[in-house]
């Protein structure tokens, strides 16, 4: 115990489940603090009630059981300005766990400031990313705030070394608890993220039972599904005509991917902490909307600016993927994004079949194709086709000169 931090006060990232139970119990013989919970409401899907009554009978008082809706803020705040940039990690991840952890971590420190915590607590394991997420961002919102993560200082060896301590402090275990689960889930309102285990294998195809946020494709409707997305400032804002909030817009798009077989990914990606790990990600609503995105801003981005964005955007998504949301550099870029998207607005229609997502129409009023320009017919523009000979020789002149070099040589 002396090597450990005097804490006063913790405030828990609980989700209700078993683990985060064994921590918060952990937290209280280990550190003798008082802990504080909270469990945030991100459109995982479950029923959080329970996460109260588990924390009642953990001893928590009341007034120290927080349960947050952060579903609005989290798709306005969060997954919204992700997806201005079109940003996606290594090519196909659209970083639905990412991104919701700067969020998770900023209420949790707003919580500790409210209850005048002096550290705050995590359930993530000392091999994934999670642990970096979430204190790199209580370190930049908080800088003197007490980290503890019981996965890497307890010394628990065994599923049954924790199972026996639940036990011991008469934690309830539900019998699907007793062994180790064929795989970990982890969901909010963008996407389900399962790894582990059974899917540890990437030569392996992933069992149908992984899969929670989709319909196989296969098994999908045999007619198309048409409806059309309006944007406004970059920002999805109604479906079919009907405006909707951020968080009830997302859900819709989620709906009609789930029943078209939209946003199945199976995953070997880089981690930042050095490892290569295997993962299933759904994310039907949010595959929906980087197509859609992506076709508003086809008529309403000029080639320079689009051009750019898209240089910008791997390293934008690294920093999200690597827990750097509050950092200097991504506010930097995201000030640019936003830039871009000042008139990024208009209406896609968008067609859905059998696990594939096509813009088939796209209007704005700030549209930059120009129909009389592209034609094949003779418009009334000011487009001479005879200076295209003069553009094509002044982009040529280093090859030629290069060319002649080499000829000479």
């Amino acid at each position: 115990m002396s090597d450990k931090p005097a804490v006063k006060k913790v405030v828990l990232a609980y989700s209700g489940g078993l683990d985060t139970s064994i921590i918060l119990k952990w937290l209280q013989t280990e550190y003798g603090a008082e802990v504080i919970t909270f469990t945030a409401d991100l459109g995982q899907g479950e029923e959080l009630g329970p996460a109260r009554e588990k924390a009642l009978l953990l001893g928590i008082k009341p007034e120290n059981i927080f349960i947050e809706d952060l579903r609005e803020e989290f798709v306005r705040d969060y997954v919204f300005p992700m997806f201005r940039a079109n940003t996606v990690y290594e090519g196909q991840y659209l970083l639905g766990t990412s991104i919701a952890r700067p969020l998770i971590a900023k209420t949790q420190i707003d919580i500790a400031r409210k209850v005048g915590a002096d550290a705050v607590s995590h359930g993530s394991t000392g091999k994934g990313n999670d642990q970096v997420r979430y204190e790199v961002a209580y370190y930049a919102l908080e800088p003197d705030i007490t980290v503890i993560a019981p996965w890497r200082e307890w010394d628990f060896k065994s599923r049954e070394a924790l199972l026996a301590f639940a036990r011991d402090h008469q934690i309830p275990i539900a019998k699907d608890k007793l062994g180790e689960a064929p795989f970990s889930v982890d969901a909010n309102l963008l996407h389900s993220s399962s790894e582990g285990k059974v899917l540890e294998d990437p030569a392996v195809e992933a069992p149908e039972s992984v899969y929670m946020r989709t319909i196989a494709p296969e098994d999908a409707p045999d007619k198309a599904t048409v409806f059309t997305i309006d944007f406004e400032r970059g920002d999805p804002v109604a479906i079919d005509g009907e405006a909707l909030s951020p968080a009830n817009l997302l859900t819709k798009l989620n709906e009609l991917g789930h029943a078209n077989g939209v946003g199945r990914l199976d995953l070997v990606e880089n981690r930042y902490v050095g490892m290569k790990s295997r993962g299933v990600y759904e994310t039907p609503g949010g595959t929906i909307l980087l197509a859609a995105h992506r076709g508003i801003e086809s008529i309403t981005l000029d080639r320079g600016s689009m051009h750019l964005k898209d240089e910008l955007m791997p390293r934008y998504a690294e920093l999200i993927y690597n827990g750097f949301w509050f950092s200097p550099e991504r506010e930097m870029l995201q000030t640019a994004i936003d830039f871009s998207q000042a008139k990024v607005t208009g209406q896609v229609r968008v067609k859905l079949y059998k696990g594939n997502v096509s813009i088939i129409g796209r209007t704005s009023p700030y549209s930059l194709y120009d129909q009389e320009l592209v034609t094949f017919e003779e418009g009334k523009v000011a487009y001479d086709q005879r200076d295209a000979a003069g553009f094509i020789k002044l982009n040529a002149l280093r090859l030629r000169v290069a060319a002649k070099r080499d000829r000479r040589g």
